[in-house]
């Protein structure tokens, strides 16, 4: 048996705290001790040499003596500072990788606990205990030896070194120790019965917070802000007056250790200075004494505070440890065997499952299902049938009973056998943050080669078939390419833009206004006109052109910094006026150039202000930026004047020459790129809004219609059906998803709707490729056509190949499935087939009846 094997024979949670410090990276500990007994030498050295500069170079006045002393006090000192540096650099490394070992073990452990366990135990408390609260314990780690041995051995040396100095003075200024080690540790015991209710009331404390950040839509939708306030409060409260005697014991530990460190030089003055004074004493050995003194109470107070630092350490490891105490209830892997294949044969033999406090919710559940039947689990609210599926995963464990496959019984089984051969869809499946990409290949990762073995196709197809195709279209539309992932496919794009604004051109137009060098584009915010482009380098974007001096000077040049000013001030007057009582409505500024958290600021500008054209930088800075992001045809909060539109045109062309020095053409409004100052680059920074140019700054989706949109409601049904025949035509349609397919979903997949996220789920299930499928109410939140799409997906693909159990709610599916099982109060009632139940005429046609 191997050193792995061994450790993993004893749970995580039942390991001691020194389990960790004494198993783990012995030699990087043992090369802390070889250092700490080193420096030793280097710490009493020192004080040698402060006594024979006092007694003999001084006292003989030898200046070369005093040289070579001084000289070797400096060089020992400052090695003992070198070797101080090395271990406490040691100490930190051997307690961060004890704390990366154990906080990923434990996290494994937790991970595999039963679902029951999550189901009565805040997420807050999981979070704090895996994170903060290990932190504090990782501290202790790294010195937990080398503190400890450091301090006795620097304790004993200088001990030896005052005792060869005087016997009696060492042992009498020495003598208060034993008095600190019996009240250092009462009140060190006082703390740490503190320090555990401070960590009981931060957890739950941590616990209300989640909850609410959790509900944070229902305490809106109540408005019931106070309630969850004075939830808080109670918990706030207490953590005041628990942290109050907290630090009244904390600092009258450091009280004690302060006076009991006082009495020590008392009586070394007091007999020391009287035997010097009577000629008993050398001046010289008294400062040695004095030094050594010093020196002995550092490694005493080291010891003091590592007992306060392992008390509270073993405190903190305890209460962590006693929250997952508790044994996985399946091995992670089989033991001494490969991953079973299963043909899909279930056999559940009087299986009931009841729940803490005696409530059964299954009870003597008899049920055979064959190799590649589908059968569909009905009833009523609370009859047990997302139970049964959930049992049958092996995501519950039945109270009394057998469930088996293929004759293995699943209390026997390891998780990865569960996770290769059956593929669950929740009815609220969870969506990991990272890209759909990942979450589809979720489902399969664990499983060994499986990866690698799933090509694009395969990942398409399955996408397909689910109905998310033309969501990952949009969202591949809507990304920003790199340059460089850009490069491969650029020109199809452009080839593309040709299409929608040649071919396409007559069925666009009343969507998108088309980019046109020589008009003015009302669609376009007054950036966009006077720019005309974008730098790769982000210095031409809103918020930096108000900053940018060039800019400044056009605009000054051509008179035109004065009327951007004053349709700022424009905008800034009507909108803090119109929207005084809703300026904490985000609906209000959806047209609208201010940005709901702007409107204290401007609003305040506002009163400091005299007249549009401020003085001050940062107020034109405001009102310039407002003006630039001003849209005409989509802000008509104010007036656009028209004669601002030529001067607009005039700054485009002046841009165009003097900033990014590039010569507009006049041939249908078309860039030909020609410098007029050398270019250093091998691509120039700026692309200007030309038909011949990819615009890297902006989504796929803008490059393709080269334009402004006009009505996003619009332009989303024509570009879905003219688009996606081009794409194909282009043989772009597997790019674009491609791209698509690195959609980040955001956290817990916040980026996706419901129905995405439901399609999501049932899709990384399909790719699972596992012989068993358990849906439970999988498609609940579809629309009719995309549960359609599923269930028959279900019938022409899987019929006959797959095992599928599927709790259903919408009885009008179930006539596909095979055998139809009826529950009632946690027990089968009825089974058989859609026609054999409604001849019978018994509970299931009640229910469909009711249904219909």
């Amino acid at each position: 048996m191997n050193k792995k094997q061994t450790e993993t024979s004893v749970r995580v949670t039942e390991r001691s705290l020194f389990y960790w410090i004494l198993r783990r990276h012995r030699g990087m500990q043992l090369i802390l001790l070889v250092v700490i007994v080193v420096s030793l030498f280097f710490k009493v050295f020192p004080l040698e040499m402060q006594k024979r500069i006092i007694n003999r170079a001084i006292y003989l006045q030898d200046i070369d003596l005093l040289f070579l002393y001084c000289g070797l006090y400096i060089g020992a000192v400052t090695i003992a500072g070198l070797l101080k540096y090395a271990i406490n650099v040691l100490q930190v490394s051997i307690g961060q990788k004890i704390l990366v070992e154990m906080r990923n073990e434990l996290y494994n452990h937790v991970l595999q606990l039963p679902l029951q366990f999550y189901r009565k135990m805040q997420a807050g408390t999981v979070i704090s205990a895996m994170t903060a609260e290990l932190n504090t314990i990782g501290f202790f780690l790294g010195g937990a030896i080398a503190i400890p041995v450091t301090s006795i051995l620097t304790f004993l040396v200088f001990l030896i070194f005052m005792i060869n100095l005087n016997p009696w003075l060492a042992l009498l200024s020495t003598g208060i120790y034993p008095v600190e080690l019996f009240v250092i540790p009462w009140l060190q015991k006082k703390y740490n019965n503190l320090n555990k209710k401070r960590v009981q009331t931060t957890r739950k404390m941590s616990n209300v917070v989640n909850e609410a950040i959790t509900g944070i839509h229902e305490i809106h939708g109540n408005a019931s802000y106070g309630l969850e306030e004075r939830k808080l409060s109670s918990f706030v409260d207490k953590l005041y007056a628990l942290m109050r005697r907290l630090f009244l014991v904390k600092y009258g530990i450091k009280f004690a250790n302060n006076l009991f460190q006082s009495f020590g030089p008392f009586f070394l003055f007091l007999v020391g200075g009287y035997m010097a004074i009577h000629g008993q004493f050398t001046i010289g050995a008294l400062v040695a004494f004095l030094s050594a003194y010093e020196k002995i109470y550092d490694p005493w107070k080291e010891m003091i505070e590592y007992y306060q630092s392992y008390q509270d350490a073993q405190i903190r490891y305890a209460q962590i440890m006693s929250i997952f105490d508790l044994d996985p209830p399946h091995l992670l892997l089989p033991d001494n065997r490969e991953l079973l294949t299963l043909q899909g044969n279930l056999q559940l033999n009087n299986v009931s499952f009841s729940v803490p406090g005696g409530v059964t919710l299954l009870e003597d559940i008899n049920l055979t299902v064959k190799a590649n039947e589908q059968i569909a689990l009905v009833g009523y609210s609370g009859s047990g049938k997302s139970t049964l599926a959930l049992l049958i995963a092996q995501l519950y464990d039945a109270s009394k009973g057998t469930i088996s496959i293929d004759g293995h019984d699943i209390e026997a089984m390891s998780k990865a056998d569960i996770g290769k051969n059956v593929a669950m869809i929740a009815q609220q499946p969870f969506i990991f943050s990272g890209t759909i990409s990942e979450n589809l290949l979720y489902g399969i990762k664990s499983i060994a080669g499986r990866v690698e073995s799933v090509e694009r196709a395969e990942i398409m197809e399955v996408v397909r078939q689910v109905g998310l195709q033309n969501d990952i279209l949009r969202f591949g539309l809507q990304s920003v390419i790199t340059p460089e992932k850009c490069r491969a496919f650029k020109q199809k794009f452009l080839r593309m833009r040709q299409i929608v604004c040649t071919t396409l051109r007559s069925e666009f137009e009343n969507v998108i206004e088309f980019y046109d060098a020589q008009k003015y584009l009302y669609y376009s915010n007054i950036r966009d006109n006077i720019v005309f482009g974008d730098s790769l380098t982000g210095e031409f974007t809103i918020e930096h052109l108000p900053e940018n001096k060039p800019f400044l000077k056009l605009l000054r040049d051509l008179s035109l910094e004065k009327p951007l000013m004053t349709l700022g001030y424009a905008i800034a007057t009507q909108t803090v006026a119109l929207l005084a009582d809703f300026y904490d409505d985000e609906f209000f500024f959806r047209h609208n150039p201010m940005e709901m958290v702007e409107y204290r600021t401007y609003q305040q500008l506002l009163e400091r202000m005299k007249g549009p054209v401020p003085e001050d930088s940062e107020a034109r800075r405001l009102l310039l930026t407002l003006a630039l992001r001003f849209i005409p045809k989509k802000h008509t909060i104010v007036s656009f004047p028209s004669a601002l539109a030529e001067k607009i045109l005039l700054a485009r062309r002046g841009f165009q020459k003097q900033i990014v020095f590039i010569e507009p053409c006049q041939d249908h409004g078309e860039f030909a790129l020609k410098p007029v100052s050398p270019q250093t680059d091998e691509e120039p920074t700026f692309i200007p809004f030309c038909p011949s140019e990819y615009l890297y700054s902006r989504t796929l989706r803008d490059n393709i219609l080269f334009g402004a949109v006009k009505s996003e409601d619009i332009l989303n049904d024509h570009f879905r059906e003219l688009a996606a025949s081009a794409f194909e035509d282009e043989q772009l349609l597997e790019e674009i998803m491609e791209i698509g397919l690195e959609f980040d979903v955001g956290s817990r997949g916040d980026r996706l709707s419901g129905g995405q996220k439901q399609k999501l789920a049932i899709a990384r299930a399909f790719l699972k490729d596992a012989p068993i499928i358990i849906l439970d109410e999988a498609t609940a939140s579809l629309d009719n056509s995309s549960q359609a799409r599923i269930q028959g997906l279900l019938e022409s693909k899987y019929k006959g190949k797959k095992t599928v159990i599927a709790v259903i709610h919408r009885l009008d599916l179930t006539p596909a499935y095979d055998r139809i099982f009826m529950m009632k109060s946690g027990r089968i009632v009825e089974q058989g087939s859609y026609d054999e139940l409604m001849a019978k005429k018994g509970d299931f046609y009640a229910l469909a009846r009711t249904e219909s």
